[in-house]
């Protein structure tokens, strides 16, 4: 996934702003984190780890321009050299990339530019984009043609900012799978991944950036500009049912809300008789909530999260994942013996988790346990920016909703509906998703898969 923030600061404060920003972001990647600063020359710092334990006070440098990175790996492994932004020097000066999102053509791209005398540091797409930008920018530097010339080559995901030189630019690719959005500052602008960033600087939200748009901030001047133009939209939907944040407004949507609205759905759709409602914390809480709603069953805490351990899903190694459930969570076992519990959760990936958790509450004393999954079955790999690379890896992919249920060890396993989840979200005002993950059919042309178009 991964999560970008770009700032102009007039107090010349830009890379302390970033800083609090990739800290609102931390939770789209805990791999590496970095940041770059442009106050007469480029400067910057990244290394593995969180943001907190990334950077000193003494490394935000006065800066009137900065951009962060906090990584997510999918394509390139976990290391330092595949850390963000990607800086490149050339006889158009400096460039700073930090990109959210994965290019499906990277090993074509990178041959290309690799016949062309290209040197790569990394094995991460990211780098392809910093390298494309300083090639482009030798031809011409209007910066359309350049946003132009990138959407020209690039398939897959890119939301991007950038520095070049001393301005601050951003886009989102024109079927905008990854969420992009700027605010005002007090001093300045921010342009981040998702609106939380916004609110924890005290920023005014001014607007999502348009698929096929691009921000230009130069100076204090901001200048918004249509590259491109697409026939839909693309929206990653595991935005909304995982990946942001609750308090996040992504394309005029409440994640708060839209999981609400999912977990009332789910509800109405596979209602069980049952004492109370509970979540798998934190991203199962939201659609917990809707669910006892909806249900009229009471909402009650069976699983108390360790705060100090991050999100499990996007760790880089399956015997990571497994090894950190054991220390993620702990039942409260006064809540749990002899009761009949619904237990929600946002989705089931690869069924180590659920199956560890079910396990965990019944040996509490759980008379029943009834998993609800707020999103449908995620049956295909994500080509565009999240770690679901190989169907082998999705239960869903070779098990029906029967055996996923024996593999976790529940009295019943329902899943929300597609047309739920669609309904859900077009409730508030939502329109056109990528739903590839639930359906295996991609937005754009991926080899040896299915288009939506068939």
């Amino acid at each position: 996934m991964c999560g970008i923030a770009g700032v102009y600061s007039e107090r010349f404060s830009a890379g302390e702003k970033v800083y609090y920003a990739l800290f609102s972001l931390q939770h789209r990647g805990q791999e590496s984190a970095g940041i770059a600063f442009y106050s007469d020359t480029l400067r910057y710092k990244k290394q593995m780890g969180l943001v907190s334990e990334v950077f000193t006070k003494e490394d935000l440098i006065p800066a009137k321009y900065s951009i962060g990175h906090v990584r997510y790996s999918t394509t390139g492994l976990s290391k330092l050299e595949n850390a963000q932004p990607f800086v490149v020097k050339s006889k158009v000066g400096s460039i700073a990339v930090a990109h959210n999102g994965n290019l499906v053509n990277y090993a074509e791209l990178r041959k290309e530019l690799e016949n062309e005398g290209s040197v790569f540091t990394s094995d991460s797409d990211s780098e392809i984009i910093a390298q494309l930008i300083s090639k482009i920018l030798l031809k011409s530097t209007d910066y359309i043609e350049l946003f132009q010339e990138l959407n020209s080559k690039l398939v897959g995901s890119h939301s991007c900012v950038l520095l070049i030189n001393d301005k601050l630019l951003a886009y989102r690719d024109p079927l905008g799978f990854r969420p992009l959005c700027i605010g005002e500052l007090e001093d300045g602008y921010v342009v981040c991944s998702e609106s939380c960033a916004i609110d924890a600087l005290e920023g005014k939200f001014i607007k999502d950036v348009e698929p096929g748009e691009a921000v230009i901030i130069e100076n204090g001047d901001v200048e918004f500009v249509r590259f491109a133009k697409s026939q839909r939209r693309a929206v990653c939907i595991f935005e909304y049912i995982y990946f942001a944040r609750p308090d996040s407004v992504i394309d005029g949507i409440s994640v708060y809300r839209a999981r609400t609205e999912m977990g009332k759905i789910l509800a109405e759709e596979s209602p069980v008789d049952a004492d109370f409602v509970s979540a798998v914390p934190d991203s199962g809480i939201t659609a917990a909530i809707g669910y006892a709603t909806s249900s009229g069953l009471p909402y009650m805490e069976c699983l108390i999260k360790n705060r100090y351990i991050g999100r499990t899903f996007i760790m880089p190694k399956q015997e990571l994942r497994e090894l950190l459930v054991r220390f993620k969570v702990n039942v409260i076992k006064e809540n749990v013996i002899g009761r009949r519990i619904v237990l929600v959760d946002d989705s089931i990936v690869r069924a180590t988790t659920s199956r560890r958790i079910v396990d965990m509450i019944r040996k509490a004393g759980a008379k029943e346990i009834h998993l609800r999954i707020g999103s449908p079955p995620i049956l295909a790999p994500c080509y565009f920016g999240i770690d679901m690379k190989t169907r082998e890896e999705l239960v869903a992919s070779k098990h029906s909703v029967e055996e996923i249920r024996e593999i976790v060890g529940a009295e019943s396993l329902r899943y929300l509906s597609l047309e739920g989840l669609i309904t859900a979200l077009k409730r508030l005002g939502g329109k056109e998703f990528c739903t590839a993950c639930l359906t295996g059919r991609y937005p754009v042309a991926v080899p040896g898969e299915l288009t939506e178009e068939g």
